[in-house]
């Protein structure tokens, strides 16, 4: 059985030095820092040059950190309009490494790294990695997938870093995912938590109480997931399931991570990150505690510093309570960019799935569709049936989800329970919506 460990404090002699700072020398600290990033990104990448110059603004405005506010943004557009490699500050020949975003809604975003920008994102992975329990000597079962994305490898690091036995087996291949839990007994496992789900899956359907496993943490990131999931997850596996979070653009993950004492929101790394909230229509920063869009700027990195990237993610900043200095970033459970407008109501897929959850007798596999039916949006949920759901069940669960997310969320919507195992299955980000709308 895993030991829940909610309320404790975190052992003192587990910190590392930016984990113990007191908030007015971590702040120190990052104007430093922040003042060499400005410098080093308006001194080298041309795309800087240009934006602080029309902005009016130059690195030496910046005596505060509250002066941040006055240099322009960075969005992913950016990133694309200089692709490949216009956003290095470094010569191509230093740089060691490059990832690369999927590229599946034009030309991919390219990020590059020193030989000193992947030690330390290797440092703060490594940092995430022990704030979720693990520990040197752990064996780590690294499920993301490798290549030019940058969960695989950034865990990889990371957990190497740390000192644990890496398992690289990236995704796919769910029943060999299962044997080599099984075989190799491993006391953390490294995936995006909807592909989790699906090893759950294939170790019952082979017989196996998923709960019996070595398993006793599970690192959960690369797409938005709930506290409902999280309970799914916990209970299923009897496991501590943590939150990690990051972004090719910025570092990889290990940007923010829960502590496993709280999990109560993502402690953000701050000697190495900065994070704004700022209004997503005006780009103006919000007070502290107000949700809003989360910005990243890089503190330390070489080949290629980020100014005020907007992530497009929706959380809020709120005071550290593990790590008192570092403040935390609230779970992120929806996107600017996947946010659904159906007649005129905002909807995002993780308010779903949070009444799917909830609703006895369905699984956490489900799809949406959205389609035009005359002039009007319409949204069809698909929702699989746990196997020991009654099949007289499935009409009232169907019934049950429409009525409570139009009560909740305020929209009418189709909602078809089916079989289980009738919905694909994600080995890497899930892509729950399929727009087909006219």
């Amino acid at each position: 059985m895993t030991t829940r460990r909610l309320g404790q404090a975190p052992d003192p002699a587990l910190l590392d030095d930016a984990e113990r700072m007191g908030v007015d020398e971590l702040r120190a600290l990052q104007l430093q820092r922040l003042q060499w990033t400005l410098r080093h990104a308006y001194e080298n990448v041309p795309h800087y040059t240009k934006v602080f110059d029309a902005a009016g603004v130059h690195p030496d405005d910046c005596r505060s950190l509250e002066d941040l506010a006055r240099f322009p943004t960075t969005s992913k557009a950016d990133l694309r309009e200089n692709y490949p490699f216009g956003m290095f500050a470094v010569p191509r020949e230093q740089v060691r490494r490059v990832h690369a975003s999927s590229g599946t809604t034009g030309r991919p975003t390219v990020v590059g790294y020193t030989e000193q920008d992947i030690r330390t994102w290797a440092t703060v992975m490594a940092r995430s990695i022990r704030a979720s329990g693990g520990r040197a000597g752990d064996v780590l079962h690294n499920a993301y997938g490798y290549g030019l994305f940058t969960g695989g490898l950034g865990a990889h690091y990371g957990a190497e870093e740390l000192g644990c036995t890496v398992v690289p087996v990236s995704g796919g291949m769910t029943p060999r995912q299962v044997q080599l839990i099984t075989d190799f007994a491993p006391r953390i496992i490294m995936v995006t938590p909807s592909y989790m789900l699906t090893v759950i899956d294939e170790f019952e359907k082979q017989g196996i109480d998923p709960r019996t496993s070595s398993l006793q943490i599970g690192i959960f990131g690369a797409e938005p997931w709930t506290e409902q999931m999280r309970q799914e997850m916990e209970q299923r596996l009897d496991i501590d399931a943590v939150d990690i979070y990051g972004l090719s653009e910025v570092m990889g993950p290990g940007v923010a991570n829960e502590c496993v004492e709280t999990k109560d929101g993502l402690h953000v790394w701050e000697d190495h990150f900065y994070p704004e909230v700022v209004d997503p229509l005006t780009a103006e920063p919000l007070p502290a505690g107000e949700r809003g869009e989360l910005l990243f700027t890089s503190l330390t990195k070489e080949a290629m510093p980020i100014i005020r990237y907007r992530t497009r993610d929706l959380t809020r900043l709120l005071p550290g309570t593990a790590r008192p200095g570092m403040r935390r970033m609230e779970k992120v459970t929806g996107r600017t960019d996947d946010m659904i407008i159906l007649r005129g109501v905002n909807v995002f897929p993780t308010q779903i799935e949070e009444v799917v959850l909830r609703t006895p007798g369905l699984s956490p596999h489900f799809s949406l569709l959205l389609s035009t039916r005359g002039r009007m949006d319409h949204l069809t949920v698909t929702v699989e049936a746990r196997p020991d759901c009654p099949p007289a069940r499935r009409a009232d669960a169907a019934e049950e989800v429409a009525r409570a997310v139009k009560e909740t969320v305020g929209v009418s919507m189709d909602v078809q329970v089916v079989d289980p195992e009738t919905l694909a299955r994600s080995v890497g980000k899930l892509q729950r919506l399929v727009d087909q709308r006219s």
